[in-house]
Parts: C-alpha cells; sequence; structure tokens
C-alpha cells in the first residue's frame, strides 16, 4: 500500500459512513439540533462540502465542481447558528454535491506524484496541514470529524444503529 492507497482508503470510509447515517433520516431530521449549540447536519454537510472544495482549489484550482450561489455563504462557521431552512439544501442535493465534489477530490489525488504529496500545502492550512499529502489526508479525516454529531439526531429520532 502506498500513501494514495491510504488516503483513497480514508475518503472511502467516509463515503460509506455518511451514506449510512443518513440513508434513513429526511430533509426535516438534517435540520434537528440534538443539543444546544450543536450544528445540525444541514450545517455540517455543506461545511464538508465547501471546506474540501475549498482544499482542492488550494491543491488544483479549477479542480472543483462549482457550488449554487450562495452555498460557502449559506455554510460558513459565523452562520452555523441558523434555523432558517430556507439557506439549506434537501438531502438528495447535499448528497449529490458531496459525491461531485468526492469525485473531484479523488481525481485530484491520482494527478498527484509522491514528490506533489511532500510539496507544501496551501499557505492558509500549512500551519496546520503542512503539506498537500496532509491536506488530502484532512480531506477524508475531517468528515469523520462530524459524522459522529449525526448519532445524536438519529437516537433522538429513534433510528436504528447503522454503524
Amino acid at each position: 500500500m502506498n500513501a494514495r492507497d491510504a488516503i483513497r482508503q480514508t475518503l472511502d470510509m467516509g463515503e460509506r459512513i455518511v451514506s449510512k447515517y443518513l440513508e434513513d433520516l429526511d430533509d426535516a431530521d438534517l435540520l434537528v439540533r440534538p443539543v444546544e449549540g450543536m450544528n445540525h447536519i444541514a450545517w455540517q454537510i455543506g461545511h464538508l462540502i465547501s471546506s474540501e472544495r475549498g482544499m482542492m482549489e488550494g491543491i488544483r484550482p479549477g479542480s472543483s465542481p462549482p457550488l449554487p450561489e450562495g452555498f460557502d455563504e449559506n455554510h460558513r462557521r459565523e452562520d452555523a447558528s441558523s434555523d432558517d431552512p430556507a439557506r439549506y439544501l434537501g438531502k438528495d442535493e447535499y448528497l449529490r454535491l458531496m459525491k461531485a465534489q468526492r469525485v473531484a477530490t479523488k481525481a485530484v489525488l491520482e494527478s498527484l506524484s509522491d514528490e506533489d504529496l511532500d510539496a507544501p500545502a496551501p499557505e492558509r492550512i500549512r500551519g496546520m496541514f503542512p503539506t498537500v499529502g496532509a491536506v488530502m489526508v484532512l480531506a477524508g479525516s475531517h468528515v469523520l470529524m462530524h459524522v459522529g454529531q449525526f448519532v445524536g439526531v438519529r437516537r433522538m429520532r429513534k433510528k436504528p444503529v447503522a454503524i
């Protein structure tokens, strides 16, 4: 196994977990806050899509599909407290956008040589993620930082254990 294989496995695992946790939730479930101050799933998914897109555009400008107008603004950290359903999309649209971005992310990964993975990361995140390889690992693991929060909604909605 090489670095790209390990990164690809992390990307794939995140996709499988998100898909499994969301498969029996509906659009209304995505706007539930299971604990005061916790971000709802709609915001989190949008944040994940927007963040991953930003990472890939920092590595390979022009590599990512466009997002709907206002998408980034509606999923900024400063706006995570919004409960306005008009600012958020439905589950199917989030999953479509997430899949399109993930396809683009995997294409970026496949385009990278070992030397590229060792190259300095985009400056804005270099302090925490010093290399392009570290950013690619982040693209896969960032999803895993958020999906655990989906479980609170699943328990509130009395959904079965998904994983």
